[in-house]
C-alpha cells in the first residue's frame, strides 16, 4: 500500500462507487485531505448493478458531466412489461424534450465509476485501488468508542473521520458491531449479462437513433412468483439484461436466479433483441431494496455511512433508483464534514450529516415511498395472479374467433373473478397509498 502509515488524513472514504467518489470529490474541492480506498483493481471493477442514473445530483456535483462523463445513451423511451408464459403486455412512453434536471442516462459502471473517482483524484483526493479494508480501527469503550482509522491487512491508516461507502455487503460495519446483521427481507439478488451487438442492430430492433436509449422493466411469472423482475438497458453497442429477485424467499423458488434470467432472455419478446449478440459479461450482486425503513443509523463517533451501505435505494416497480441517491448522500456527507472541519468540531459530523440528509430531496423521496417495499414483498399476487389477469384481459380484447362477440364488461368481470373483486380493490388501494 503506497501510503505512509504514519500519515493522518482528514477523511478516509472506503469504497469508490458513486457515493464514495462523490464524497471524496466534494471534500477535495474544499481542500480536505482525503484518502479514497477501492478494493477492486479499479473503481467500478466490482460493480455490476446500476445501468441508469438520474442526473439531477450529478449535475450539481460535476456541472459539465455531459461533455466529459462516459455516458452510454440518454433514456428517451420507457417500457414496462407484464409477462405470463409467452404472453407480454407492454406500455411504452417516449419523450425527447425533457428538462436538463429531469434527464437520465444509461451507464456502464466499470467506466462511470472509474471516471467519477478520477474526478475526485483530479481535485486532490488520493485514490488507492486494489486494496481491501479488512477492519475499522476503533478506540475507547461503550459510548466513548470511536472509529479512528482503517486496517488494510497489516497496514493501518488514521483519519479524523471515516466515510463508509462499502456498498450492499456491510461487512466492515457488521464486523465492528456498528450495525446489525443484514436482514434478508430488505435485500435482493441481482444477476446481469451484457450482450455486445452491432449498433445498427440494437437501434433498429428498439427503434432508436443517435444517442437515444431505453429503460425497460418487466414483472411477471419470470421470477417464479417472487418479488422482483427483469430489466434491459441500452448501451451504445450492447444491451444490459438482468434479473433482480428478493433474497428472503429465493430458496423457496423452483428455479435459481440464473435459470430465471435464462428464461427471461429466451422469452419470445426478448430473445430476438439478443440475436447474434456476444455475451461479454455475467455477474451477480446484492441489492438493497428495503428503502427508508431499512436505513440504519447514519453515523456515530468517527464515521458516517453513505449510499448502498446506508440502504439508500428505491424500487418502485416502474423505476429503480440507486445512483442518484448514492451521489446525493455522498455530497451531503461531504458538506457535513466540511462544516465540521471548518469549525474544528468533528464531534458534530454525524448530527450534521443527518441534518443534511433530512433537508435534501433524498429524505423526502425515501420517506414518501417508505411503504412500497413492504407492499411489494407482502403481496405475491403482484408477481403471479395479476400478470395473468392483465394478459388474459388483453387476450380477450384482441381475440376474434367467430364464436360471436361477448360484451367487453362481461369479459373483464369474468377475468376479475379469477382474483376476486374485493381482493383487487383492496390491493389497488394499498398500492395507491404506498405511492
Amino acid at each position: 500500500m503506497a501510503i505512509d502509515r504514519n500519515e493522518t488524513f482528514d477523511v478516509i472514504v472506503v469504497g469508490a462507487g458513486p457515493a464514495g467518489s462523490a464524497a471524496a470529490l466534494r471534500l477535495a474541492e474544499q481542500r480536505a485531505k482525503v484518502l479514497l480506498i477501492e478494493r477492486g483493481t479499479a473503481p467500478g471493477a466490482k460493480n455490476m448493478m446500476g445501468g441508469r442514473i438520474y442526473t439531477h445530483s450529478l449535475e450539481r456535483l460535476v456541472p459539465d458531466f455531459r461533455e466529459r462523463a462516459p455516458l452510454e445513451r440518454k433514456v428517451t423511451k420507457e417500457r414496462i412489461s407484464i409477462g405470463t408464459g409467452n404472453e407480454m403486455t407492454t406500455i411504452e412512453y417516449s419523450n425527447q424534450d425533457g428538462k436538463p434536471n429531469e434527464e437520465s442516462y444509461v451507464v456502464l459502471r466499470a467506466k462511470f465509476d472509474k471516471w467519477l473517482a478520477g474526478e475526485a483524484e483530479k481535485k486532490g483526493a488520493l485514490l488507492v485501488s486494489n486494496v481491501q479494508v479488512t477492519d475499522l480501527i476503533t478506540e475507547g469503550e461503550g459510548k466513548n468508542r470511536r472509529v479512528v482509522g482503517v486496517r488494510c491487512h497489516d497496514d493501518e491508516v488514521y483519519a479524523k473521520l471515516v466515510v463508509i461507502a462499502e456498498g450492499s455487503n456491510t461487512l466492515l460495519l457488521e464486523k465492528a458491531g456498528l450495525t446489525g446483521p443484514t436482514d434478508p427481507s430488505t435485500m435482493a439478488v441481482g444477476v446481469k449479462e451484457v450482450y455486445k451487438l452491432k449498433k445498427d442492430d440494437l437501434e433498429n430492433r428498439l427503434m432508436l437513433s443517435g444517442d437515444e436509449g431505453m429503460a425497460w422493466l418487466t414483472l411477471g411469472d419470470m421470477t417464479d412468483g417472487l418479488l422482483g423482475g427483469g430489466f434491459i438497458y441500452t448501451n451504445k453497442e450492447s444491451l444490459s439484461v438482468g434479473m433482480v429477485v428478493g433474497l428472503e424467499d429465493i430458496g423457496k423458488a423452483n428455479k435459481s436466479v440464473d435459470e430465471m434470467l435464462s428464461a427471461f432472455t429466451s422469452h419470445p419478446r426478448i430473445a430476438p433483441l439478443l440475436k447474434n449478440g456476444q455475451l461479454k459479461e455475467h455477474s451477480a450482486h446484492l441489492v438493497p431494496e428495503g428503502g427508508y425503513k431499512a436505513m440504519p443509523q447514519l453515523g456515530g463517533n468517527g464515521y458516517i455511512i453513505v449510499g448502498d451501505a446506508a440502504r439508500m435505494c428505491m424500487n418502485l416497480g416502474y423505476t429503480i433508483r440507486g445512483m442518484d441517491l448514492a451521489i446525493e448522500s455522498g455530497m451531503c456527507a461531504a458538506d457535513a464534514v466540511n462544516i465540521a472541519l471548518r469549525d474544528e468540531n468533528m464531534e458534530r459530523v454525524a448530527s450534521l450529516y443527518e441534518r443534511q440528509i433530512k433537508n435534501s430531496w433524498l429524505h423526502k423521496d425515501l420517506k414518501l415511498y417508505k411503504n412500497m417495499p413492504e407492499f411489494l414483498a407482502s403481496n405475491p399476487r403482484i408477481f403471479k395472479e395479476y400478470p395473468a389477469l392483465v394478459n388474459n384481459v388483453m387476450r380477450d380484447v384482441f381475440t376474434v374467433n367467430g364464436d360471436g362477440a361477448v360484451p367487453m364488461l362481461k369479459k373483464l368481470m369474468g377475468r376479475v373473478r379469477d382474483v376476486g373483486l374485493v381482493t383487487l380493490i383492496r390491493d389497488a388501494m394499498k398500492g395507491v397509498r404506498s405511492l
